[in-house]
């Protein structure tokens, strides 16, 4: 029982830090000292996989109806928008999908230490609130729908989701801003960054779901499950909270919470002598 609660509570956070921009690595770091599953090593991985799949799938469910191009109830000219869309979001994939091939095993064995995600928190914290104290009284977005989004505009929010590979700089943090800086409307930068997510985001979890296998106990299982189960569910809330969230404020809070949390995550490892 005291397994599928610490499973649960993993689920709940990464529901909850995948799509806020607050780093989902900086709060699972922390869990991973007080809540350590009783699972083997390949098993403890292979929870962290499933559970980011859970989250992409509360994407694709959420906006089933803007991504399938087969729906029978769009007219051929909405599926050949729906089919423009896709590939926008296959070009924004392509420089963090590159970046990533080339450089996961670097930043895995050098990039994932606490020192590191508390630089990467505490920077994109103070840029959070610079930006947004920076952007107030500005005109009017220049991009207000997903169509007038165009492949220059997804490129650019591309190039800034390579920055996301730096352990705590948070994948949807850096897309959101990106698209803002580049004149696209809140709403709609933060619908195309959850849609980016899909193909990055599945890939790299297929890829390392095929390599740890399948081999596990049934009990390891249950808990893998359990953490699937909460990671959806609080997924598909915060998706929709944030997307509401942004349409009228900003993200200064996010660059405060992220501050603070660096601080947490720097007293803690440094008392603990870490």
């Amino acid at each position: 029982m005291v397994e599928l609660l610490k499973s649960l509570l993993l689920g709940i956070v990464q529901g909850i830090t995948e799509w806020l921009p607050i780093s989902s690595t900086g709060h699972l770091l922390l869990l991973d000292e007080v809540l350590v599953l009783s699972m083997s090593d390949n098993g403890k991985e292979l929870f962290m996989v499933i559970i980011q799949l859970a989250s992409i799938l509360a994407v694709i469910i959420l906006y089933f109806s803007t991504l399938n191009p087969f729906s029978l109830k769009k007219e051929a000219k909405e599926k050949r928008k729906t089919w423009i869309l896709w590939s926008k979001v296959l070009i924004a994939t392509i420089p963090g999908g590159v970046a990533g091939v080339l450089l996961d095993d670097y930043m895995d064995t050098y990039l994932y230490t606490w020192q590191v995600i508390v630089v990467a928190l505490s920077l994109y914290g103070f840029g959070y609130i610079l930006l947004e104290k920076k952007g107030r009284g500005q005109r009017e977005p220049r991009v207000k729908s997903l169509d007038e989004l165009s492949f220059k505009d997804a490129a650019a929010m591309g190039a800034f989701q390579m920055l996301a590979l730096v352990p705590g700089t948070s994948r949807s943090g850096s897309t959101i801003l990106g698209g803002i800086l580049f004149g696209i409307d809140r709403s709609i930068a933060a619908q195309f960054s959850f849609f980016m997510a899909i193909p990055i985001m599945a890939g790299a979890s297929l890829l390392k779901l095929f390599k740890l296998g399948f081999a596990y106990s049934s009990s390891e299982y249950i808990i893998i499950s359990v953490g699937f189960v909460s990671s959806f569910l609080v997924s598909l809330f915060c998706i929709k909270a944030l997307v509401a969230y942004v349409r009228n404020h900003d993200f200064s809070i996010f660059g405060f919470y992220r501050i603070a949390l660096a601080a947490v995550v720097t007293v803690y490892f440094l008392s603990t002598g870490r």
